[in-house]
């Protein structure tokens, strides 16, 4: 198949609510082949929803999801904004393949990014930041079977993003402590160094991957820049809080 062909296969097993399987055709370490079929899935997406894009997400930003995921390198997707939520929302399991919680520091852009692509300079064109949950939905994936090229093209899996308020001024990002909380239980957390070594190194990331495709991050945009903890996939009803020293507070709820 061509890359459109597999953008519509990708369309089609989603519409079906089939599980996650590895693309026909697509090589499971050509990344750039992933990316090129993630831009013609979004743009499946967006004339189906007639949603525009709004940001982007960043994941496999740790360690820990690195080696939850066996995949050593960042990678990126695209956010739309039908699947954009405020805190506070409650979303039904039955509405993804299979849903899971991912808890990361959240960046609004205020200016282009053109480069230099480094950390002081990226980290200048941020205008806010807030505590955030992207809902992934692997769609039953066998993770002993995962192929970077497959979920990158896949759109990396975004399903939705949660943010809670927006502050125009924040903390050493480095030294942040985000907890996550389970129906009112601490169950994990994380520091802000664990996403590459401070929240704005994934922005680097992505400015510079974007940078090759003859794109850019853009004054508006809004990133997600990576869990720090391991995703969480709800078997039953839950609710979930996430809290960052210094930012604030988000919470989802999902009805099994």
């Amino acid at each position: 198949m061509d890359h459109g062909a597999m953008a519509r296969e990708l369309l089609r097993q989603h519409l079906a609510h089939e599980a996650s399987r590895p693309l026909p055709g697509l090589a499971r370490t050509d990344v750039a082949a992933a990316y090129d079929i993630q831009r013609e899935f979004v743009r499946l997406l967006r004339a189906e929803s007639g949603a525009a894009a709004v940001g982007y997400k960043i994941g496999l930003t740790s360690a820990r999801m690195q080696a939850m995921c066996g995949i050593d390198h960042p990678i990126g997707g695209v956010v739309l904004a039908h699947r954009l939520h405020p805190s506070g929302i409650r979303l039904k399991a039955a509405d993804f393949g299979r849903i899971g919680l991912e808890f990361e520091i959240g960046v609004k852009i205020a200016r282009d990014v053109t480069g230099p692509f480094d950390l002081a300079s990226v980290g200048a064109c941020v205008g806010a930041v807030c505590a955030a949950v992207e809902i992934v939905d692997d769609r039953r994936a066998d993770y002993k079977q995962l192929e970077v090229a497959s979920l990158v093209a896949d759109n990396s899996w975004n399903a939705a993003i949660v943010l809670g308020d927006w502050h125009a001024t924040w903390p050493d990002l480095e030294s942040v402590r985000g907890v996550v909380k389970l129906n009112g239980a601490e169950v994990d957390a994380g520091h802000g160094r664990d996403v590459l070594g401070h929240p704005f190194a994934p922005l680097v990331w992505l400015a510079e991957h974007l940078a090759r495709s003859g794109e850019t991050l853009r004054a508006g945009d809004v990133v997600l820049t990576g869990s720090l903890v391991t995703t969480r996939f709800p078997a039953v009803s839950e609710a979930y809080e996430f809290a960052v020293e210094g930012i604030g507070a988000v919470s989802v709820a999902v009805e099994v």
